[in-house]
């Protein structure tokens, strides 16, 4: 008699019973040890802790190329800009005078715009191809529009200019000078220091021969300064020191001062 409960191998199956605790076999997927199931997790940690310090390098590099940027470059940049634009140059260019009165423009420019040690100077070299006269009349007209006063101040000019060379004016507007000057092209000016008209009286200038090209137009000079560079109309240029009292003068003559000459005994 069989008995209850005893397990029997099913006839002509030769597969091994499975055993009730598989987990006690020595072989399968399910017989890792517990090194083997903590080292995925810690290789993954690692791997993000990388991963998040690589992110925080990047940001920290784009952070500070973000700084160098907005405290190097752009202010490099904008100053460059400052420096190449002079305001100044660019209200004589807003000048409304013809196109005849501006030609060959040439601008020069020393010294700082905010006065730094010395004040700027700036200076702009014309040519008019119509006589001073009318060229003058032209930039008259062309300041007052503009909002320039004409200033009439000792030392405008420094050295007086004939009535039939050119024209000499100084204006002021804002915290600016101007100094207007129109006179005689350089092709005169040239003509004269070469000598190029003949003696009257000689064959040469009954020949007519030597005679000088045809020169026309005019020479525009502008200089503008800052209003506390210029000396002009200030009545105490170099004060001196205020409140010394001058050592006084004694008279050497005075008896009082004078010893009595020893006597021999």
């Amino acid at each position: 008699m069989a008995r209850v409960g005893a397990s029997v191998p099913p006839p002509g199956n030769g597969a091994a019973p499975v055993p009730r605790n598989a987990n006690a076999a020595g072989s399968g997927p399910l017989s890792r040890t517990g090194d083997e199931f903590g080292a995925e997790p810690e290789g993954s940690l690692s791997e993000l802790r990388q991963k998040l310090r690589t992110q925080r390098r990047l940001r920290l590099i784009t952070l500070t190329t973000l700084a160098a940027l907005v405290l190097l470059v752009l202010p490099a940049f904008f100053g460059i800009r400052a420096v190449s634009s002079d305001p100044v140059f660019a209200s004589l260019d807003a000048l409304s005078v013809p196109s005849w009165a501006a030609q060959k423009t040439k601008d020069n420019g020393s010294g700082s715009r905010w006065c730094l040690i010395d004040c700027r100077f700036r200076e702009r070299v014309t040519d008019s191809e119509r006589p001073f006269k009318e060229t003058t009349e032209a930039y008259t007209k062309a300041l007052k529009a503009a909002g320039w006063t004409q200033w009439k101040v000792v030392d405008c000019p420094e050295s007086p200019v004939k009535a039939e060379e050119g024209t000499y004016t100084c204006w002021k507007r804002d915290e600016f000078t101007l100094d207007l000057a129109i006179g005689l092209p350089s092709c005169a000016l040239d003509q004269l220091a070469l000598d190029a008209y003949p003696a009257a009286g000689t064959e040469a200038a009954e020949a007519g021969e030597g005679a000088p090209e045809k020169c026309e137009g005019s020479t525009v000079s502008i200089k503008v300064r800052n209003e506390i560079a210029d000396d002009r109309g200030k009545t105490d240029k170099k004060p001196g020191p205020v409140g010394v009292t001058p050592e006084p003068v004694l008279d050497e003559n005075d008896p009082l001062l004078q010893q009595p000459t020893p006597e021999a005994s």
